[in-house]
């Protein structure tokens, strides 16, 4: 089973960390929600109240396999203001250890480096900020330790994505089709 913490801000898009975190748990993977608000009670970018599970002081980043950051606006300024989840994405990364950004998120991956020379998707206008990316359109894309996505309508498809990375492409194909989720990925 893979441990992944699902960071959020006030301001977060709340489809793309609950689409994600929910195909993750179908899966049987131990997710954690965790705020970097200083409270537990966030407010996402539609006004929804998510309860996280922890405070960012409450975790050890270096317990989880994958750092998951959701886009939305302000929430995805927020994340990247935040100097400790910075620095366990860049220790993450030198650990080689996975790390997904959905929407506007991977514009925070970007301002650190972390995408120089992979190919990364982001929300379209934050293409500028994905520093050294060789930048593609694809809904969904896994570059070694990196998974990115484009925005919202890939929510399913990068839980998919990192559920097939932490297992095996057999499961997450189970998962998907209980779900009755037919959709194509172009």
């Amino acid at each position: 089973m893979g441990k992944v913490f699902a960071f959020l801000a006030d301001g977060s898009e709340e489809v793309e960390l609950l689409a994600v975190v929910d195909i993750l748990k179908r899966g049987g993977q131990e997710v954690t929600l965790v705020s970097v608000t200083g409270k537990k009670d966030v407010v996402s970018a539609h006004q929804i109240k998510i309860q996280a599970d922890f405070e960012f002081s409450e975790v050890d980043c270096k317990n989880a396999d994958v750092l998951f950051l959701p886009g939305g606006m302000p929430g995805t300024r927020n994340l990247g203001a935040h100097t400790g989840l910075l620095n366990s994405l860049k220790e993450a990364h030198g650990e080689n250890r996975r790390i997904a950004a959905i929407c506007a998120a991977p514009s925070i991956l970007g301002r650190l480096g972390i995408l120089e020379g992979r190919k990364a998707t982001c929300f379209p206008g934050f293409e500028p900020e994905l520093k050294g990316a060789l930048y593609t359109k694809q809904g969904v894309v896994t570059d070694g330790n990196i998974t990115t996505a484009r925005g919202l309508g890939y929510a399913l498809d990068m839980g998919i994505e990192l559920l097939g990375l932490l297992t095996d492409e057999n499961h997450a194909r189970q998962v998907k089709e209980a779900i009755q989720y037919d959709h194509i990925s172009v």
